[in-house]
């Protein structure tokens, strides 16, 4: 059946009602729909009942097609066709040199409002370059409310920019203010900015289009989400698709800020784009003490990164002083959002330019795909997405079948790297991971830390009382044991989780279902039943890295040791006792039975030190001295 329903904006949508609509499945609809605020009205096309609905456009409309009676909705098309993520479901990935934008990891953009001098630039480049900072901006051409305000170095600051570039790695973000001057900043920037004032500027949106350069591109002052976008079109439309959104707060009535920073607009753009979303919270606040609780907020409400104004000398700045952090408050909210990011599934990576130049470069054995890395599983494992956020999407994943395979790919030179759980807050330390690193040449030498989010998965349709049989990992089983226990169901052990929610897809059977993470879910086309499921929702694994050399010559500042005391009071007391005449601090300490040694243990310990370092060997030699077995698991 075909039904014509005109041109609709993008917050209505028509409601096909069955031909077996019953009176109350229509009382349930109509009563869901007002109390919920949406406005509707009745009406029949071709003997068909339809309902009109017309709610917010923040307002997820689609969800009406589960109700009883309703048989199809059709929604409205968005006018921002190409941004939209009807024309495009998968998340964009904006790839600025070495650093993708949308991805796993955070992105932070950071440096002063205005490039003043070369002096100034580089102290606070250098400094944004150390706390984390992967992109650097700085504004050479400025657009100010007053003509008497310091409107920027023109070519000047330009040339400071590339030179900010060639000396830290740091690709670099600055305004474009006209088509005059777009030839010059195409010759020195890596990221078009287009600000609040100019985002809809429609003659330098197709301009910019028309390049291949990644456009950043502001919220205006008094813009709406749609209007926002549309200007997002205009640049897709002339062929530029590395569009990154940046919200800078709107201008509201509340005078307590310099804008009013609209949070929510994360998650409304989430849903209504594929596009990349940065806030940037200077802006949006105008005052510094403002900056860092909503540059928190919006990593936790989910956006892929942040713009944020770094300057040395704030009381001195010649423009945006006022709302600029310090260098050492940048510090602190690198950290905090360190903390923060695993919450929400993505990670701030500190090392993240090192890693990503050494992930691009040449390996001994090159076929094409470049880096290597053995993973447990197949691709949607956890394993796979520790992968992706220590190394970047760069690097291609080797499945294998258990930790040994892991472990052996790298032995033969199939893997450069394997990514293995060392311990989770839950079920405790995989001991299996250290014992083949007891048994290997092989060392940590990184780790990274997941927050793990199960869910229950099956086939669409399924409701959980049909259940009889659960696949997943033996791991998997104890970490959700509350939500498992008592249900009744068959738990069938599987190599991974992953595995398990590909068992489902070539088992047509509502009885069947699997525990894993979403990623496995949409990766093999299944449906999530429950969300949230592991026993406490503090369940986080610490991954290691295992290699035979580090992938970058960053420096070390932590440690795993395992050591064996004599048998006789006070030897563990005694070792314990070095670590703190030397200063070192203990993060980790665990005991294990040594194998074929009834009642004989070996001390699994970490450290915050670099135990390979020359600093470290007169603690070193102390220890050995105190110990019946000391081996260095890695350093990282």
């Amino acid at each position: 059946m075909s039904v014509c329903i005109g041109e609709w904006r993008e917050r209505t949508l028509i409601l096909i009602l069955a031909e077996t609509l019953t009176e109350s499945q229509s009382t349930q609809i109509q009563t869901e729909l007002r109390c919920e605020g949406f406005s509707y009205k009745e009406i029949e096309v071709a003997d068909r009942r339809l309902l009109e609905v017309t709610g917010n456009p923040g307002q997820d409309l689609t969800r009406f097609s589960s109700l009883p009676g309703v048989e199809q909705v059709i929604a409205s098309p968005p006018a921002f066709k190409l941004a939209s993520r009807e024309a495009h479901r998968a998340d964009t990935v904006v790839q600025v040199g070495d650093v993708a934008v949308g991805g796993e990891r955070i992105v932070v953009m950071a440096g002063p409002c205005s490039i003043e001098s070369r002096a100034q630039a580089m102290a606070v480049a250098d400094a944004c370059r150390r706390y984390g900072a992967v992109l650097f901006r700085g504004g050479a051409f400025k657009p100010r409310s007053s003509p008497y305000s310091f409107q920027g170095l023109g070519e000047e600051g330009l040339k400071i920019l590339a030179e900010v570039r060639e000396q830290t790695g740091m690709r670099t973000v600055s305004e474009v203010t006209s088509t005059d001057t777009l030839e010059l900043m195409l010759e020195y920037v890596d990221v078009l900015q287009i600000g609040a004032r100019n985002m809809q500027n429609f003659e330098l949106l197709k301009r910019v289009g028309k390049t291949d350069k990644p456009v950043l591109l502001k919220r205006g002052l008094s813009a709406t989400i749609e209007e926002w976008l549309m200007s997002a079109e205009y640049i897709l439309s002339e062929g530029n698709p590395n569009v990154i959104l940046c919200e800078r707060g709107i201008r509201t009535f509340e005078p307590y800020t310099r804008n009013t920073l609209d949070l929510s607009a994360i998650p409304v753009v989430k849903r209504l784009t594929h596009l990349p979303i940065l806030i940037d919270p200077s802006h949006a606040t105008g005052i510094r003490e403002k900056v860092i609780p909503m540059a928190r907020a919006a990593i936790a409400a989910g956006a892929d990164g942040l713009m944020i104004e770094v300057h040395n000398e704030p009381a001195k700045a010649k423009s945006d002083g006022a709302q600029s952090l310090y260098p050492e408050q940048f510090g602190q909210l690198m950290r905090d959002i360190h903390v923060i990011a695993p919450v929400v599934e993505k990670q701030l990576d500190f090392g993240y330019l090192d890693k990503a130049r050494a992930v691009s470069q040449p390996v001994d054995v090159d076929d094409g795909n470049g880096l290597k890395v053995a993973i447990l599983g197949d691709v949607g494992t956890f394993s796979h997405r520790a992968c992706l956020q220590y190394f970047g999407e760069n690097v291609t994943a080797i499945p294998t079948a258990s930790y040994r395979a892991a472990f052996e790919a790298v032995q033969a030179g199939y893997a450069r790297f394997a990514v293995v759980p060392l311990e989770n807050s839950l079920t405790g330390s995989v001991h299996e991971n250290y014992d083949l690193l007891l048994d290997s040449h092989l060392k940590i030498v990184g780790e990274i830390m997941l927050r793990i989010v199960y869910s229950l998965i099956g086939h669409d349709g399924t409701e959980i009382g049909q259940i009889r049989r659960v696949f997943s990992h033996p791991d998997v089983f104890r970490q959700c044991r509350e939500f498992v226990s008592g249900q009744g169901w068959e738990l069938v052990s599987t190599q991974d989780e992953a595995t398990a929610v590909h068992m489902l897809t070539d088992r047509d059977d509502v009885a069947d279902a699997a525990i894993a993470g979403r990623d496995a879910a949409e990766t093999h086309g299944m449906t999530v039943l429950q969300e949230g499921i592991e026993t406490n929702p503090r369940n986080y694994t610490r991954f290691g890295i295992i290699g035979a050399t580090p992938l970058t010559d960053a420096p070390r500042r932590k440690s795993s040791l395992i050591y064996q005391t004599p048998n006789e009071p006070g030897a563990l007391y005694e070792t314990l006792g070095l670590f703190s005449e030397h200063g070192v601090n203990l993060v980790k300490l665990e005991s294990r039975p040594i194998h074929g040694k009834p009642w004989e243990y070996l001390f699994y310990v970490d450290i915050e030190a670099d135990a390979e370092s020359p600093e470290f060997e007169p603690t070193l030699k102390a220890l050995k001295e105190k110990t019946d077995y000391l081996a260095i698991l890695g350093s990282y």
